[in-house]
């Protein structure tokens, strides 16, 4: 019978010797399904601010082709108008000229300029 527990005990103790390696195995296993899960999420982490930098860059340019093109359409409405402006006063005075020509006998007049006031004098003669 001695013997019998001996072999008892050395079975007890094997049984729990690879229970425990087992256990061992699989804590080892599981930690290192840990660190490569933390550097894989990492990994896809820095991917993702990659994309993440890429498109507020792409965005940040598409933007800046917007108000460039919006300043260049404004540019040339500003520089329309001015030239409409100018051309109506080029017509206006091209206009008055011509009247101013057309009456030149018909007005006389001389002016003064004393210190700070205008004097003027004018003369309209009717043929």
């Amino acid at each position: 019978m001695d013997t019998e527990n001996l072999e008892k005990a050395a079975t007890k103790i094997q049984s729990w010797w690879r229970g425990y390696q087992v256990r061992q195995t699989l804590l080892q296993a599981a930690l290192r399904a840990w660190a490569i899960q933390c550097w894989w999420r990492s990994v896809q982490a820095r991917l993702l601010e990659r994309r993440r930098r890429l498109a507020l860059r792409l965005y940040t340019c598409q933007e800046w082709a917007v108000v460039k093109v919006q300043a260049q359409v404004r540019m040339w409405q500003a520089r329309r108008r001015f030239l409409q402006a100018r051309q109506a006063a080029c017509t206006i005075q091209s206009h008055w000229r011509w009247h101013a020509g057309q009456t030149r006998g018909l007005l006389q007049g001389c002016y003064e300029v004393k210190a700070s006031q205008l004097e003027l004098d004018i003369e309209i003669l009717v043929t």
